[in-house]
């Protein structure tokens, strides 16, 4: 059990990761300000309410530090996305030349998805660590269940659709977004699907690999 004393509330790799997510917050503060990009500006506000809700979850659950750093590096690919641009000899979807139009795959793969799918992979994968810690402080013992995983994949796509309100709220609030249409609504939930299942498909294999 990990010691709760105030020395111990943080290691140093925790504080690292937000030294980390703190540094590019503010270029992504700043960045929002000198294009005036009022879009990353509102999603810089949703991060700050992100990360502490991150914060809070660690401090009951205890989060592997893999997935504190997966999700500020989840954070700064969200960052790049919107605010890098590319070349413009590179093939994009849209008018606007950043990183979250381009085709990594022409026509197959964008950018954006290849995001959607590791970040919500990862969201899978903290429903099950937290499943599995509120298991735990009850004294039980569980392993990655078809069941259990069919939840965590559920939790995640439910986050992936929530993250799609959010990106609607954006649209009808902000003018001139780049987030798209109906059509890349539905590609990023597929996108959250592939990433889930395939962090199921990791969790249930890592499981059996310890036993």
């Amino acid at each position: 059990m990990p010691d709760s004393s105030p020395k111990a509330r943080f290691s140093h790799a925790e504080i690292s990761v937000a030294a980390f997510t703190g540094l590019y917050m503010m270029v992504w503060l700043v960045a929002s300000f000198v294009l005036k990009n009022d879009e990353f500006l509102f999603y810089f506000i949703v991060m700050c309410v992100l990360i502490v809700a991150v914060g809070a979850v660690h401090l009951r659950v205890r989060l592997h530090i893999g997935a504190l750093w997966g999700l500020s590096l989840w954070g700064l690919a969200h960052m790049a996305g919107g605010l890098m641009p590319v070349p413009e000899s590179w093939p994009i979807k849209g008018d606007t030349h950043v990183l979250y139009n381009w085709w990594l795959v022409p026509g197959v793969l964008k950018y954006d998805q290849l995001v959607h799918a590791y970040g919500f992979g990862l969201v899978t994968w903290i429903c099950w660590m937290s499943l599995r810690g509120a298991f735990a402080s009850r004294g039980v013992t569980v392993r990655p269940s078809l069941g259990l995983l069919t939840l965590c994949v559920a939790g995640g796509m439910g986050f992936g659709a929530a993250n799609e309100v959010v990106e609607f709220i954006a649209t009808i609030t902000l003018p001139g977004t780049n987030v798209g249409g109906y059509e890349n609504t539905g590609w990023d939930l597929v996108a959250n699907l592939v990433g889930c299942l395939i962090a199921a498909v990791a969790i249930f294999t890592h499981d059996k690999t310890k036993h």
